[in-house]
């Protein structure tokens, strides 16, 4: 082998070492990205920013490396960047560095999601962490395959419902039912956007249901029984936002005409979205224009309520007893649910009390989570709650 072919098979070696090194650091970086975004973000980090950190740090060493020669051999260093060989290294690099940067992004939030899991994730309680590491023990849930769409809400997007079909998650041994019930309402909204979610665990672990849905979205939603929302022409003050109570004036005649009162629900330009009685929703006239004048903020205790409520796990629902139902007889205090309302022959009763006795006929306005309802309702029309 003469001396020519030996600087030859040298500087090819040193070229494979040089496209390993540096994938290798693609992919570490995209790995330690991955760690950080499922710790900070609790969820998968995107494919093309792994990527782009990764061929990143490579993009960083190739330029430094041509800084450097042009500053060692001002005569010749600079060339080489447009010479042929060097273009196919530096294209080649970056090819592989790009999916060495994918696989380690994935890796890495593997193992930040394995990590979370038998950790407790990160609401983890100190103690029960403290034990898992220190026994090492967990226990694996495994979600069915049929999974539900619950009734009342959206159903969330068909690759969401197969994603999380049969699933795996693993969570600390020493949990309670509820706990271990609440850590996989937590991942299920945290890692895979689920909305709402209704199940049924059993002591073991063991998922006996499962149902999904998303967050009711909309105006409609929000408002209140017997009202609407219309868009009319008027003139809302300049910081008028949603929230604020206004009179609508009718100013076509001599004198100004109150129309209706309502609450503005969203502007653009001349066009106020408001939130009025269903009755004063017919006299007002899409086409025209109306003055509105806003009145002082007041404490308004109804849409706190909603915000919360919204916010939160449990959810409102109505439930009307039937004659063979099991719950009628019993009292309002043995319910697995806070009953807000009862609505029976004599009216409407709110805040009854929790020795209230229940019966055939009337309808409840109770808050609970998902599950509860499902019993409640089942329990409600006599049906078997097991």
């Amino acid at each position: 082998m003469t001396q020519q072919e030996v600087a030859i098979l040298a500087r090819i070696m040193d070229n494979l070492l040089r496209i390993v090194g540096l994938s290798l650091l693609s992919g570490l970086l995209a790995a330690l990205l991955a760690v950080g975004y499922r710790w900070y973000a609790r969820m998968q980090v995107p494919t093309g920013l792994s990527m782009l950190v990764g061929l990143t740090g490579v993009a960083l060493v190739l330029n430094l490396d041509t800084t450097l020669a042009s500053l060692l051999e001002p005569t010749g260093g600079a060339d080489d960047v447009f010479a042929t060989p060097t273009i196919v290294v530096n294209t080649l690099t970056l090819a592989v560095s790009g999916v060495t940067a994918t696989a380690g992004g994935r890796v890495g939030d593997r193992i930040a999601g394995t990590t979370g899991a038998l950790s407790g994730g990160g609401g983890a309680n100190v103690d029960v962490s403290a034990v898992v590491k220190a026994v090492g023990r967990v226990i694996t849930v495994e979600l069915p395959e049929d999974i539900e769409d619950m009734d009342g809400h959206d159903p969330v997007a068909a690759n969401v419902k197969e994603r999380i079909a049969g699933l795996t998650l693993v969570f600390p041994r020493r949990l309670t039912v509820e706990e271990l019930r609440n850590r996989l309402v937590a991942r299920l909204r945290e890692e895979y956007g689920v909305g709402v979610v209704d199940v049924d665990i059993e002591a073991d672990g063991t998922v006996t249901y499962l149902a999904v849905g998303s967050r009711e979205i909309g105006l409609g939603t929000t408002l209140p029984p017997e009202t609407c929302a219309v868009a009319i022409r008027a003139d809302p003050a300049f910081s008028a936002s949603a929230g604020d109570v206004v009179h609508i004036y009718d100013t076509t005649g001599e004198e100004s005409k109150r129309v209706a009162v309502g609450e503005v629900r969203g502007t653009a330009d001349e066009v106020v979205t408001v939130a009025v009685d269903a009755d004063d929703a017919t006299r007002l006239n899409s086409t025209q224009r109306y003055r509105l004048a806003t009145l002082p903020v007041e404490p308004r205790v109804d849409r706190e309520f909603a915000s919360l409520l919204r916010a939160a796990d449990e959810t409102v629902t109505t439930i009307t007893l039937a004659a063979d139902s099991p719950l009628a007889g019993q009292t309002v205090g043995a319910l697995n649910a806070t009953v807000i309302a009862v609505h029976g022959q004599a009216g409407t009763e709110p805040l009854v009390p929790n020795t209230r006795t229940l019966t055939a006929g009337e309808t409840l306005y109770v808050i609970a989570k998902p599950d509860a309802v499902r019993r409640l309702e089942a329990a409600a029309t006599g049906a078997d709650t097991d």
